[in-house]
This record gives C-alpha cells, sequence and structure tokens, in this order.
C-alpha cells in the first residue's frame, strides 16, 4: 500500500496541514474563512480568486503562503499595458559561436513556476489575461506550435479589486470558469483590526517558516482524491449545480433570477473541493456541511444573474442559499 494511505501516512500529513495554518498566522490575523478556502484551493489542485478592496492583505497571505511552501513562487502585477509575452515568455534570437548559426530559443516567462500570484488580475485587458487560460487547465504553455510543460504542483492565485472600482476589466467567464473558489475577502473586525495595526506598526516583522516541499503538497493532493464522498452526496451536488441553469427543471425563483447557470466543472470542482475541507479538518469522508461550506466559493463566480435578479437586489450568494434550500437532498 502506498505510504500515503496507511493510517501512520495520513496523520502524518493531517498535522503537516495544521503545521501550514500555524505558519501563516503568524503574518496574517483573522481571516480564518479565507485562509482556510486558500487551503482548501491548494489541496484539490485548484486556483483561487480573491477578490477584496485593496488594502485587505490580499497579496500578503499568497506571499505568506508561499513563503510557508518549499515552492518557486512568482508574482506578476498585472497592468494595462501587460503582454501576453510578459506572463508567458517570448523567443530570443542568439548564435551559435561553434557554427555561427543564429537560432530563436524560447525564454520561459514568469508562468514557469509552482505558486504564481497573478496580483489585481482585472486591471489588465482581456487578450492578456487570456493568456492564462491554457495553463490554468492545462497546466502548458503553447508558443510558436511548441508545447512546454509548467512545473507541478501549479497553482494560481489572482487577487482582484471588485469591478466597481475604477480602471477595471470584468474577467471573461472561460477565465472564471478556471478558477475553483472565489474568495471573498472581506473587512477585518474591530479585535482584528487592532492587531493588524499593532502588529504592522512596530520593530517585529512576522518570520514565515518553511513547512511543506512540493512533493507534501502534490502527495496531499493525491490523498483527496480518495477521500470518500458517498452516492447520495454525489446525487445532491448534481441537482444543486444542474438547478442552476433556468430550464424546466430549475426552480422558479432560479428561473427568475438567474440568465446563465453554472457547467459540469463546477460539480468537479464542488467535489474536490468538498474533499480537501473534509481532509483539512481531519476527516476521510466529505459531508453533506463540507458541500454547504463551499457551495458559494464554487458557484458564485458560475452564475450570471438576470436583470430581475438585480432589480430586486440579488447577490449570487443569494441565489445559492436559494438553490441549497430548494433542491431537496434524498430526493
Amino acid at each position: 500500500m502506498n505510504d500515503t494511505l496507511t493510517e501512520s501516512g495520513i496523520r502524518d500529513r493531517l498535522a503537516r496541514i495544521t503545521t501550514l495554518r500555524q505558519a501563516i498566522a503568524q503574518a496574517i490575523v483573522g481571516q480564518e474563512a479565507v485562509v482556510e478556502q486558500l487551503l482548501i484551493g491548494l489541496l484539490a489542485g485548484g486556483h483561487c480568486l480573491l477578490e477584496g478592496v485593496p488594502g485587505l492583505g490580499k497579496t500578503l497571505l499568497v506571499r505568506s503562503l508561499g513563503q510557508a511552501l518549499e515552492l518557486q513562487f512568482r508574482r506578476v502585477q498585472f497592468t494595462p499595458d501587460l503582454m501576453p509575452s510578459d506572463i508567458l515568455g517570448t523567443e530570443i534570437l542568439e548564435e551559435d559561436h561553434g557554427t555561427g548559426r543564429r537560432l530563436f530559443k524560447f525564454q520561459p516567462g514568469p508562468i514557469f513556476t509552482n505558486l504564481l500570484l497573478a496580483d489585481e488580475l482585472n486591471r489588465t485587458p482581456p487578450k492578456t489575461q487570456a493568456a492564462l487560460l491554457e495553463a490554468m487547465q492545462e497546466r502548458t504553455v503553447s508558443y510558436a506550435g511548441v508545447t512546454h510543460t509548467l512545473p507541478a504542483p501549479f497553482f494560481v492565485l489572482a487577487t482582484q479589486n471588485p469591478i466597481e472600482q475604477a480602471g477595471t476589466y470584468p474577467l471573461p467567464e472561460a477565465q472564471l470558469d478556471r478558477f475553483l473558489l472565489h474568495v471573498r475577502v472581506d473587512y477585518p473586525d474591530e479585535a482584528q483590526e487592532r492587531d493588524i495595526l499593532a502588529q504592522t506598526t512596530g520593530t517585529r516583522s512576522a518570520d514565515v517558516p518553511r513547512v511543506m516541499s512540493g512533493d507534501d503538497v502534490l502527495e496531499l493532493q493525491a490523498l483527496v482524491r480518495h477521500i470518500h464522498l458517498g452516492d447520495d452526496l454525489l446525487a445532491w451536488i448534481t441537482r444543486v449545480v444542474r438547478a442552476t441553469r433556468p430550464g424546466s427543471d430549475a426552480p422558479a425563483d432560479i428561473r427568475q433570477w438567474v440568465k446563465w447557470g453554472a457547467g459540469p466543472r463546477a460539480g468537479q470542482s464542488l467535489v474536490l473541493a468538498s474533499k480537501a475541507r473534509a481532509l483539512l479538518h481531519g476527516r476521510l469522508a466529505a459531508t453533506r456541511d463540507d458541500v454547504i461550506a463551499l457551495a458559494a466559493p464554487v458557484l458564485r463566480h458560475r452564475i450570471l444573474l438576470s436583470f430581475a435578479a438585480e432589480a430586486e437586489q440579488k447577490t449570487t450568494d443569494d441565489v445559492v442559499a436559494a438553490l441549497l434550500r430548494s433542491v431537496p437532498f434524498n430526493a
């Protein structure tokens, strides 16, 4: 039996997850739900989109995760003048000193890393945003007819400001669907904000230790696939995702509020995220509570609301909550 699946192997890897959370907590005050969803994305092998107004520590959170993992970490600041070649790489002309021949050689861009921080992704135009599509889905980059494989594990953490902020470009639906989770980062409460002020204005700086290697991450991602998820839960996830589509099977409210629903990738994401959450909490079987906790982060960026929903001031989270109430678990 693979050591990953032995009792001692599982206990060891669960302990490493706890150590990773503690390491990140040395730099991040509060935001427990955000940190948990970020780790769920890492364990499930998916990418995460973090949204929140500037100054809430989104970049610090991702950088702290990079420091805690013994992985190659790179950051790209997305700006309106950023070009796809600035991310993917480009070909440069080199001369062979032996033969005198000139040849084009591919120079890899910053996307060739394990952990990529795409900072303020929606500040760059759609042409540059689309450069990430193949990498996020296939873990490859194609350039000049040649396909280059990205290192494993490969994890994109993108931050974006709310779309009502000036100078932003909406992310296309095809790219949004590549993100496993859409994580909302909100303001801290008063006690947490006081701790942030004390921690960031003194002489001490948070030192995040490295606690996990790339092989550890790959083993945990493999272990997530072995987490049990019952047939009844799988059937419920399928019905919930299908109910987001405004067809004949959708509840009346959903047909009124949703213009475009989620595709099959949403179901895959909800299954994997639920399994990862179960492992994160030390369980080897996913439960209905895992699905409920992750339904909004999985679905909120995959549902397009109608004008009727906007007129009633409904959010995507309101729609997801209505779905969970409307779709019976044991039908």
